[in-house]
């Protein structure tokens, strides 16, 4: 037998497959650990926070087998209002798609640029994006504008990871950067004790770092891919690239209904940044915000209802895979909470923070925050529940709170589109690239900015942020 022959190719098993196995590892836990809570008590805001010193151990409770499987249905209503978003937006989006005028639209930027200014798109874009995570929380509605990267990238010779990268990335890193977003960084303050937006020039500083190394990092990787597709982290797969053909947008017409439809999309964008910071509109205002551009922008097309409805069925069939793993993904933290373990990991990962010198804990701090948003992905959750720990615990160490605050938003911000249970493989379901292939290409660059984040924590430290 020849050495080559006793060669085997391991094959990466489907998201969903990757999914159900955390399942059950979570399940196995809950077996395992001990289980165990803080006690709780309601802010003056209204939200459950921890008591810190409070844990302890209870009955334990391990989820049956049974359970594991219904786990699943129970993340999909847990989730629903961020699965039908996703159902929505998407399908909505489509109409546009369909009708031409996107297509229209990249066509027109193509023949107004010339093709070495093209890489600039990621730049330009990436900033947006993190400018709209940083300053009124995007994220989730982020999911909607994928698939137009995906295929914008793929039309200028990249691939489907640099489309996902630009948004996934720019939001990611806009969320890590947070300067006055409610969700993550005033919700942190206020458990903090801390003034809104305090410590606000630091934090911008630490934004432009992070979003400078992110478009570095997307825009070395494009130009190689460009040079050499073969060296692309999905060649040989085929992702949704929506039509969107070089070649074939070279000279496409932008006609009248195409320009009154991309302005028709446009200004739904306004008014979706205006109808958050205003009226704090959340995912089901937006949805309905999305359904009505859709159907609108199907009559602007010269359309009739009936094919309006049909094109809406087509991308609720095309989004299905990914819509369903955020309902599968938050089966995972159904478990972890069935089975009581969620405090029993928070507990044991802050025990050790209390024995470090001061520039280590803050590290530790970074790192413990990145490993709870696994378990719990929320913003405002995760602020509620490690920050009346982290504020106590960094007066002890001798850490300023807006230290503590910092790492959490690190912490909760980029590792979205690193774990399963957060938004990485929903965005991978939008996109079609295999979940796998995202994180053989993502861990890297995590791991790049990362240590940046850690260097920030230090500074922080060093300068005594206040």
């Amino acid at each position: 037998m020849t050495k080559s022959s006793m060669k085997f190719k391991l094959k990466v098993p489907d998201t969903y497959v990757l999914l159900f196995l955390i399942i059950l590892v979570a399940a196995l836990a809950s077996w395992l650990l001990p289980a165990g809570e803080f006690q709780r008590t309601e802010n003056a805001a209204g939200r459950l926070t921890i008591i810190p010193g409070t844990y302890h151990n209870i009955a334990q409770t391990p989820v049956m087998p049974f359970d594991t499987l219904i786990a699943v249905e129970k993340g999909l209503i847990n989730a629903a209002s961020t699965v039908f978003f996703v159902f929505i937006s998407y399908a909505s989006l489509m109409i546009i798609i369909a009708s031409g005028a996107i297509h229209a639209g990249i066509s027109r930027m193509l023949q107004m640029t010339r093709d070495k200014y093209r890489i600039f798109i990621i730049p330009i874009f990436v900033f947006l994006f993190a400018f709209a995570g940083g300053t009124y929380g995007m994220f989730e509605e982020a999911l909607s504008f994928t698939p137009i990267f995906v295929g914008l990238a793929i039309a200028l010779g990249y691939d489907a990871v640099t489309g996902m990268a630009i948004v996934a990335m720019g939001v990611g890193l806009g969320y890590s950067g947070s300067f006055t977003n409610p969700f993550n960084v005033g919700i942190a303050q206020q458990f903090a004790e801390l003034p809104l937006f305090s410590g606000i020039a630091y934090r911008l500083f630490c934004w432009f770092v992070m979003c400078t190394t992110s478009v570095a990092l997307i825009m070395h990787y494009a130009i190689k891919v460009k040079r050499n597709p073969q060296s692309s982290a999905v060649y040989g797969i085929e992702c949704g690239d929506f039509g969107l053909d070089q070649s074939h947008l070279a000279n496409l017409e932008m006609t009248g209904r195409h320009k009154l439809i991309l302005l028709t999309g446009g200004a739904t964008i306004v008014i979706m940044v205006i109808s958050v910071l205003k009226w704090g509109w959340y995912l089901d205002e937006l949805a309905g915000l999305l359904l009505g551009m859709g159907i609108l922008c199907g009559f602007i097309a010269g359309w009739g209802p009936d094919k309006i409805a049909k094109t809406m069925a087509a991308g609720f069939k095309d989004i299905a895979y990914g819509a369903m793993m955020i309902g599968i993904a938050r089966g995972i933290l159904i478990i972890l909470q069935q089975g009581n373990i969620v405090d029993t990991v928070i507990n044991g990962m802050f025990i050790p923070l209390s024995t470090m010198p001061k520039w280590l804990a803050g590290i530790g701090m970074l790192f413990v925050q990145t490993l709870i948003n696994f378990f719990i992905p929320s913003g405002s959750g995760q602020a509620a529940t490690t920050m009346p720990i982290m504020a106590p615990l960094s007066d002890l160490l001798g850490i300023s709170r807006q230290v503590a605050v910092l790492a959490f938003q690190f912490g909760d911000g980029l590792s979205n589109i690193l774990w399963p249970t957060a938004f990485a493989a929903v965005f991978c379901g939008v996109a079609n690239i295999p979940y796998a292939k995202w994180m053989k290409w993502f861990i890297p660059r995590f791991c790049i900015i990362f240590c940046i984040q850690a260097a920030l924590i230090v500074i922080a430290i060093m300068i005594d942020y206040r």
